[in-house]
């Protein structure tokens, strides 16, 4: 750990966002020494169980609201959890107004909200990535010619341009499959190589010009066991990874983050955030998949139990374009496997209003409970969504961690519920680039 212990805690500190990696979130930060307390907007009734948390019904992307309830908290530190209120500008509103704000300017979260201008920013950069191209017209027949010259089997990644909540992606194995997926776009999309590999998230704090790296993870993306199935925002994460261990991160930073930070600072558009490196492990070393602008979920409800040190210093720093040069995070030896469950339906249409049961007795069995989209009913809870809890557990490897994922996750029911076996298993399938 090298600069954080001589950095400023902030006290009072405002989160926006309702799901399972804004409680990560204002768990962490409301139990770190010097913090009073941590509102959250609009929150959960599940993140206002938190000792010193309190959640405000504020809609997330009104950047006027979320100013004034800045105000009216005295915020010194304003986080940004996901990424449509970034795309909105609501980063944007924020630091107009003065606040300290961890999360970047719409600007510069087009590294996100815009696939292609991922691409145009990570070849400007130098950054090894998949072989691509982005298409602004809505006719496929050039991106169906154009996926025939990657692969002539059809073996290709279709993005949608925009945002689609970790959903827009098709992996696609046939020539049909792709011209279908490529008829399917309402607008700019982008036709990519598939890569063959491990996937593996790096983010980094960011200050615009410095970067630190959080523990690394990985993410699980597809819906069922065996990596099968649609994409989803997310089933499940571990950290740390023995394919890309923790004392790698500074070489990724370099060789990924530190270049785009580089180039958008030469824009005019400055990152600070979270810059999240969706990365491939080829046989010829690591590859770009995606940039993200922000936490990734649910690898945040797996990597801040890992985090040794205090983080609501480190936002600040960077929200204040202040990181020491040197800053590193130390985190606990042992590692952390969190398990997502899903309501029935998802990702396409998820169910509401079950009843969940057993949520109480996962808790007495030691894991930590991260609530994405639930509600509190009477004495019980309820599911308002999609992905309505991260089920996070830990030991001293991953086969320990994943264990105990397992075990508190099996208390935990409702009619529907949609969870996977596999999460953290080495012997998972080599994956394609999604």
């Amino acid at each position: 750990m090298t600069g954080v212990r001589a950095l400023v805690q902030p006290t009072r500190i405002l989160i926006v966002g309702s799901g399972g990696r804004e409680h990560a979130l204002a768990w962490k930060l409301a139990s770190e020494p010097g913090v009073n307390e941590v509102l959250v907007a609009p929150g959960s009734d599940g993140i206002g169980t938190e000792p010193r948390v309190r959640c405000a019904p504020v809609d997330p992307l009104d950047g006027r609201a979320v100013v004034a309830l800045a105000r009216s908290f005295a915020a010194e530190l304003v986080v940004v959890g996901p990424e449509a209120p970034l795309a909105a500008g609501v980063a944007d509103a924020l630091a107009g107004a003065g606040f300290a704000v961890f999360g970047p300017t719409a600007a510069a979260a087009r590294i996100e909200s815009s696939k292609a201008f991922c691409r145009e920013i990570a070849e400007a950069a130098g950054v090894p990535m998949a072989r691509g191209r982005a298409f602004a017209e809505t006719d496929p027949s050039a991106g169906v010619a154009y996926a025939m010259g990657l692969d002539h089997e059809g073996r290709v990644v279709v993005k949608a341009d925009g945002l689609a909540a970790g959903k827009g992606v098709a992996v696609c194995d046939t020539l049909d499959e792709a011209a279908a997926a490529i008829a399917a776009q309402p607008d700019a999309f982008v036709v990519e190589e598939r890569l063959e590999g491990r996937e593996a998230s790096v983010i980094a704090i960011c200050d615009g010009r410095q970067a630190v790296a959080l523990p690394i993870s990985r993410d699980h993306k597809r819906l069922r066991d065996g990596d099968t199935g649609p994409n989803t925002g997310g089933m499940g994460a571990v950290s740390p990874l023995e394919d890309l261990p923790d004392e790698r991160a500074e070489d990724i930073l370099e060789r990924f983050h530190r270049p785009v930070l580089g180039e958008l600072a030469r824009r005019g558009t400055p990152f600070r955030g979270a810059l999240y490196a969706g990365l491939m492990l080829t046989a010829d070393g690591p590859r770009l998949l995606e940039f993200n602008a922000r936490f990734g979920d649910p690898e945040t409800q797996a990597i801040l139990p890992r985090l040794a040190v205090p983080l609501g210093p480190v936002l600040l720093a960077a929200a204040r374009a202040s990181l020491p040069v040197g800053t590193s995070l130390a985190s606990f030896s042992g590692a952390t496997a969190g398990i997502v469950l899903a309501a029935a339906g998802y990702p396409h249409a998820p169910a509401t209003a079950a009843e969940i049961e057993g949520i109480r007795d996962a808790e007495a069995d030691g894991a930590l409970l991260f609530h994405g989209a639930t509600r509190a009913d009477g004495s019980g809870w309820v599911t308002t969504g999609g992905r309505v809890l991260t089920v996070v557990g830990t030991g001293r490897d991953i086969p320990a961690a994943r264990d105990a994922a397992g075990r508190a996750a099996d208390r935990i029911s409702w009619p529907g519920l949609q969870r996977r076996h596999d999460i953290g298993l080495t012997s998972e399938p080599v994956g394609a680039a999604r």
